[in-house]
């Protein structure tokens, strides 16, 4: 039975490359990713409109917002291993994915981030709480764009605490696992708007703290180990299946539980790290030898 990069390799190239439209494959993936940013933008901007006038569907609006980031974290992945699995790699292919998570998990979050979580607290510290969700959405947005430009450029990153050689480890959080804690909670919270101002400036708090998490050169582990082709124990499929059942059943509290699980990942990791190296005794200092005679 012919595998996939088989199936779409040109019989006429001598060196088996994959045929032309087969490089379309994961375009339409990252394509896919970037509409569905268009879409959360266009329905963060529509939550912030029927808010304004007093309308009860204002909720519906920013979930949906936050679906359509749930649903182009999906995408990205896959576009990705698509194009490892049909050998369709490519700098073209490269480019649009970074540009096509600055929109669906850059400005669609950030945007999101502001509509939902500052523009309707109507009570004290009043402007100054505005200018500060201004400032934090930005930041989100800058941190995630110096993320993704990081990434591009260093080819064999290494974090600042490195795990096992045989796992593949992401330097600093990605920046769509930064955007789904954005749409997480959002969804978590069924859309419904903070207008209470210290559940405001916590928001910003966590923002901040995923934005830092973006630049910062700790450990997050990646998944691109990962594959549906390798053999597995009867354990891990039913692991699988009882969690397709939770989320099937319980989306908003798993995806929530699962955002903030792997945010906090990275800071139990390092903060791990520093423990151990307080903890580790130090090295016994060699004694001078005494001459004799």
């Amino acid at each position: 039975m012919k595998g996939l990069k088989d199936r779409l390799a040109d019989p006429k190239s001598p060196e088996r490359r994959p045929r032309r439209a087969a490089y379309a494959l994961p375009t339409l993936f990252t394509a896919g990713n970037i509409f569905l940013g268009y879409i959360s933008i266009l329905r963060s901007f529509e939550g912030a409109t029927l808010a304004t006038a007093g309308s009860a569907d204002a909720h519906l609006a920013f979930a949906n917002a936050a679906k359509a980031i749930g649903a182009a974290f999906l995408l990205d992945g896959l576009d990705g291993r698509i194009a490892r699995m049909t050998n369709t790699t490519s700098d073209f292919g490269r480019e649009m994915d970074s540009l096509a998570d600055v929109i669906s998990f850059g400005i669609a979050p950030a945007v999101l981030a502001f509509a939902w979580g500052v523009q309707f607290v109507a009570a004290v510290p009043g402007d100054a709480l505005h200018n500060a969700g201004y400032f934090f959405a930005f930041l989100f947005l800058m941190c995630g764009a110096a993320r993704l430009a990081r990434f591009n450029i260093q080819k064999n990153p290494v974090p600042k605490n490195p795990g096992r050689p045989d796992r593949k480890y992401f330097v600093g959080m990605p920046i769509p696992a930064a955007a789904g804690v954005v749409a997480a909670v959002v969804y978590a919270a069924d859309g419904n708007p903070i207008t209470w101002w210290p559940l405001a400036v916590a928001w910003l708090a966590l923002l901040a703290l995923v934005s830092f998490l973006m630049i910062s050169t700790w450990r997050y582990y990646s998944f691109k180990g990962v594959g549906l082709y390798k053999p597995y124990t009867p354990l891990i499929i039913i692991l699988m299946g009882m969690f397709i059942y939770a989320i099937w059943n319980y989306a908003q509290p798993v995806l929530l539980l699962m955002a903030s699980c792997y945010m906090a990942s990275g800071i139990v990791i390092r903060l791990g790290g520093m423990i151990r190296r307080r903890l580790k005794p130090a090295p016994m200092r060699g004694t001078a030898e005494h001459q004799v005679g």
